[in-house]
């Protein structure tokens, strides 16, 4: 019978990550800079690329990452499982996923959720060398670490070879942000790589992140923590591709909506259906079967209200593993370490939904056989 598949986790990058990057580029790879602790940005250490700290704590146009790895959380300090996040103890994170009861993990990037360069060989250069390491460590866990390719969507033709590079190595989706630049993912311009994606049937994954500098430079992170500029833009990309209906352009290309919750499925439904017009029953599951989407959830949410808009066979779920500090205790919101044991004991849905939610979608959605 086939395992859990955590829909939703991520690695820390470590600086083992750039081993590929373009000899050409090499002297502009990222490298880690230090600060003091008695500052007000929480954080003592940054990456530096091209003359930008990420993250950026504070201000107006801020952002939160985990990486890089604080050096007090290094070895066995209050994260021993560090080297785990960052995929160079692949028995440590095996271990924890036999811990949580999963048989394979997807896994997302945590640099990339932010915006990085206006440079086009720059971007081809990081992007590349990220996707190789997690090829490499990938490979290593005999099919139990699956990964999400991250495309430098600035040069289309070279974002489409990077899919073919990825598809033959073991990645099982696209990564993209609700908003990339100042494009949003109706654009035609982004076309020819949902076609690539559906030729090479890998799904188009839409996580949170700050894609947006423009978007960004609104908020200050120490005010509004990640909401606005990152938690809200896969809706934003939801939105869009239905109402200019782009699913329908691609006839067998998925969608998933990644680690922005679901209770916001039945408010953007209700928009659409303000401005489109149509029987109730248009603007629910059927949307979401017609169009394969399909949606993260997270457990504090109510499941039964979500499943009379979404759909069972539209649902997965992730437990952000690798962000897994966990909600309420200090850590990333998504962070639900714990969601697939809660999931199987809950009694507001039968054990039929939720081995759906855990098992059967996740492998549709991802491909994974």
């Amino acid at each position: 019978m086939p395992g859990i598949i955590d829909a939703d986790t991520h690695l820390f990058e470590p600086l083992q990550a750039w081993d590929h990057f373009d000899k050409e580029l090499y002297l502009r790879r990222p490298v880690i800079v230090e600060g003091p602790k008695d500052t007000i940005y929480r954080k003592t250490r940054f990456w530096l690329i091209d003359g930008n700290i990420f993250p950026k704590p504070a201000g107006k146009g801020s952002f939160l990452l985990g990486t890089p790895t604080e050096s007090e959380m290094i070895g066995l300090g209050p994260m021993p499982d560090v080297r785990a996040r960052e995929l160079l103890d692949l028995e440590g994170r095996l271990r924890a996923m036999d811990q949580m009861g999963v048989y394979a993990q997807v896994v997302y990037p945590t640099l990339f959720l932010a915006y990085i360069t206006d440079d086009v060989k720059l971007e081809i250069a990081l992007c590349r060398a990220y996707n190789r390491f997690l090829a490499d460590q990938c490979a290593k866990a005999n099919g139990r670490l699956r990964w999400v390719v991250v495309p430098h969507l600035r040069d289309i033709n070279a974002s489409i070879e990077e899919l073919d590079f990825a598809k033959t190595h073991g990645a099982v989706g696209v990564f993209f942000r609700g908003v990339e630049g100042n494009r949003t993912l109706d654009d035609e311009y982004f076309f020819p790589v949902y076609e690539a994606a559906q030729r090479l049937d890998l799904a188009i994954c839409i996580h949170t992140g700050a894609g947006s500098p423009a978007i960004a430079s609104v908020f200050d992170v120490t005010r509004s923590h990640t909401f606005p500029h990152t938690r809200t833009l896969p809706l934003m990309a939801f939105r869009n591709l239905v109402a200019n209906k782009v699913p329908e352009r691609f006839p067998t290309l998925r969608f998933g909506f990644i680690e922005a919750g679901a209770s916001w499925v039945p408010y953007v439904l209700h928009a659409l259906r303000g401005v489109f017009g149509g029987e109730p029953e248009r603007w629910g599951p059927a949307l979401f079967r017609d169009y394969r989407f399909y949606c993260s959830y997270e457990e504090w949410e109510d499941l039964p209200y979500l499943l009379r808009h979404a759909g069972e066979d539209s649902l997965l779920v992730g437990s952000d593993w690798g962000h897994h500090g966990g909600r309420g205790r200090g850590g990333d919101p998504s962070g639900q370490p714990e969601v697939f044991s809660n999931m199987r004991a809950r009694g507001d849905v039968t054990p039929q939904v939720v081995e759906k939610l855990l098992v059967a979608n996740p492998h549709r959605f991802y491909g994974i056989s």
